[in-house]
């Protein structure tokens, strides 16, 4: 008793490769491939989806994978499945649409799949299909339509009829070879292709999104890309959202939960030039996992590398639901497509954002770049130093923030009211976003700042109280113990520090104010910890300052000894990975928060983030607490006059008053404060 397949009509091989209109069908098909076979030689790569389909119908021994093999168009994973599960596996796919994507799902027993291919047979036309029973792999085949004895054994150890096979629904699902092609044209190299080798295909750490009985870990595919083309081949794949779409992760492995890249799960190892970055772009193979962890009776699938090749072409982007069976044109905005930044080097990250984001956080950076002190501070710009330090942090979940710049060493309390506004700012936004923080301070004014946040609680300008902690040299390897849990630099406290208008010390271990005086009997060795941060792989850094001698700006050291007042003195030694320069400490703090507001509302990082894997936007309700949790001028006009009542004074000049630096805080904070909100929020010009 065989399967209940529907037939299928062979091939149209069309009129260049029928010789004689009498053959007949069987002797037609068999021509056509005789004439492949003789005239391309080993070309494949030049033949298109419809030919190779017919050699691997007649199983051409020279197709092993269909990587490098119809460039131009989407090929598919292939995932067959009993009816009784294909409710759950599609919503499975909706909820995790980087590594299931899915192009068309069969009605049960269909073989075809107009809308992809014409005169295709899915019981034939892959290379290699893997059969399931109970999740576990038993037999690898090269046909499904003469599988009859297998399946009759196997429905009869079930006690199922075989006749249940004609309810087994077919699900398509991209894969990243269909963008091979546009890498190659986009002057990507295409590593596996160039080696003559399967993709490299690992399982992750990073769960996919859960949907009835299938749960499984993402897997991915990965590409080494020469860093010179990581942009070409992030935006290419990013047109390609049918074909997974653009990179889940770039940088080192270890992220993902890969251990080994030298010992892929599926297909061959791909070898790193040098020069290369390996790339992660989610994979259909998660399918494969899917079969295994759920267990169904019997499934089959593609083997990896050996995909089903369509007639669509990459270019086209279109996708088909299901239901309608309708295609549906993919909408490309420009202003989303995906910029590459590198955002640590110890250990290899890089992170993604659209266009849009990156042209509205350097407009934020332009619009705290302003210098109505005079300070000459734009001489310490770097540029996009707010772009890749809001990315770091959007990317962390521990973070410490450390200021206080005891600038008034001649009253109680010293402090000068630039940098507490700014390190509440950036607090409250992370709170938002889910993100642990913790308050790093002098013990001298511990119970001060605590007496600072809390009052920030109770008039709402913080959503919650943060913790307040103290660092001092007491011990050995202090530092290494504060970061790290129980002095391990394996497992660090946090992975992001930020200092904000903190006093840095200079070359000669003293601290000083803009007047060279120096100040170090009142700071506590903060420091340390962004010293020690530098090789504690996982722990990135971020200063931000308006003079060149806080805590960070020792990434601009020569610049501020040449260009600043008493530069050769006040100058900050210790360095953070990324130096934010602005007219106003305060500013850079709130600019953090605003950027951090733009990335977590980029549907290109919040992909990137996420792994692609369930909804690639913020929900309303989201939206709404991060946009209450911005910084304001109300709460900033707040938090000010709290630390006037607490006899903290204007920076420059010493004034007990509504001012920070000498200006005050209407018109010029305030004015600042607003357009930062326009630019975020949209508004703006």
């Amino acid at each position: 008793m065989r399967a209940h397949w529907p037939a299928v009509p062979p091939v149209r091989s069309g009129p260049a490769l029928d010789e004689s209109q009498n053959l007949t069908r069987p002797e037609k098909t068999l021509t056509t491939v005789l004439l492949l076979r003789s005239n391309v030689s080993d070309h494949l790569h030049l033949l298109g989806p419809a030919e190779l389909r017919l050699l691997i119908r007649n199983e051409d021994s020279r197709i092993t994978t269909t990587s490098g093999l119809a460039n131009g168009y989407q090929q598919a994973n292939v995932v067959i499945l009993p009816k009784h599960l294909a409710n759950d596996f599609e919503v499975f796919c909706r909820s995790n649409p980087a590594p299931l994507p899915l192009l068309y799902c069969s009605q049960p027993g269909e073989t075809s799949c107009p809308l992809l291919a014409k005169d295709a047979d899915i019981r034939t036309d892959i290379s290699q299909y893997r059969v399931y029973q109970d999740g576990v792999l038993v037999k690898s085949v090269s046909s499904l339509q003469n599988y009859s004895d297998s399946l009759r054994t196997i429905s009869q150890k079930q006690s199922v009829p075989s006749d249940e096979w004609s309810d087994m629904v077919c699900f398509y699902l991209g894969c990243s070879f269909g963008f091979e092609g546009s890498l190659k044209k986009a002057g990507v190299v295409v590593r596996n292709v160039e080696q003559g080798r399967n993709v490299s295909m690992y399982k992750t750490a990073v769960p996919c999104i859960r949907a009835g009985v299938f749960s499984c870990p993402l897997v991915v595919s990965m590409r080494p890309v020469p860093s010179t083309m990581l942009d070409a081949a992030v935006q290419v794949t990013h047109l390609n959202p049918q074909a997974h779409g653009a990179p889940v992760h770039i940088g080192d492995a270890a992220f993902l939960g890969i251990q080994d890249l030298s010992r892929p799960d599926y297909g061959d190892q791909v070898e790193l030039q040098s020069g290369d970055v390996p790339v992660f772009w989610a994979c259909g193979v998660t399918a494969i996992e899917a079969i295994v962890s759920s267990k169904p009776s019997l499934a089959f699938s593609h083997s990896p590398g050996c995909m089903f090749l369509t007639d669509v072409q990459d270019s086209s982007l279109v996708f088909h639901t299901p239901d309608s069976k309708k295609s549906q044109a993919t909408s490309v905005t420009p202003e989303l497509t995906p910029l590459c930044f590198q955002i640590s080097q110890n250990p290899l990250l890089y992170s993604l954002a659209s266009q849009r984001a990156v042209a509205k956080i350097r407009q934020l950076d332009a619009i705290i770049g302003e210098d109505p002190g005079l300070r000459g501070i734009k001489a310490l710009f770097i540029q996009d130093e707010l772009l890749r330090s809001c990315l770091a942090l959007s990317h962390s979940s521990s973070v410490a923030i450390t200021t206080g710049f005891p600038t008034h060493y001649m009253h109680s309390p010293p402090d000068e009211t630039d940098g507490p506004p700014g390190a509440i700012a950036m607090a409250t936004m992370m709170l938002a976003l889910g993100k642990q923080v913790t308050m790093i301070t002098d013990r001298r004014a511990l119970l001060m700042n605590q007496a600072i946040i809390d009052e920030a609680v109770r008039t709402g300008v913080l959503k919650s109280t943060i913790p307040l902690v103290i660092f001092e040299e007491s011990v050995p390897n202090s530092a290494l113990h504060f970061l790290c849990h129980h002095g391990d630099p394996t497992k660090p406290r946090y992975d992001h520090l930020v200092a904000i208008e903190r006093s840095g010390r200079a070359e000669d271990g003293n601290y000083y104010n803009m007047r060279g005086v120096n100040i170090k009997h009142l700071v506590d060795p903060i420091d340390d910890l962004f010293l020690a941060a530098k090789n504690i792989p996982g722990i990135t850094t971020t200063g931000i300052g308006d003079g060149g001698n806080e805590l960070g700006m020792g990434k601009v050291k020569e610049k501020v000894k040449k260009l600043m007042p008493k530069g050769d003195l006040i100058a900050c030694d210790v360095p953070a990975d990324y130096a934010i320069t602005a007219g106003v400490s305060n500013w850079g703090g709130y600019a953090v928060a605003c950027g951090l507001y733009l990335l977590n509302t980029c549907p290109a990082h919040q992909r990137y983030r996420k792994k692609g894997l369930g909804v690639d936007h913020q929900t309303p309700t989201e939206l709404q607490d991060w946009t209450a949790n911005l910084p304001s001028v109300d709460k900033e006009e707040s938090i000010l006059s709290t630390l006037v009542r607490f006899g903290i004074r204007s920076g420059k000049t010493a004034h007990l008053a509504m001012e920070v630096d000498g200006l005050t805080f209407h018109p010029t904070h305030s004015d600042i404060i607003t357009r930062l909100l326009e630019v975020t929020l949209g508004s703006a010009k």
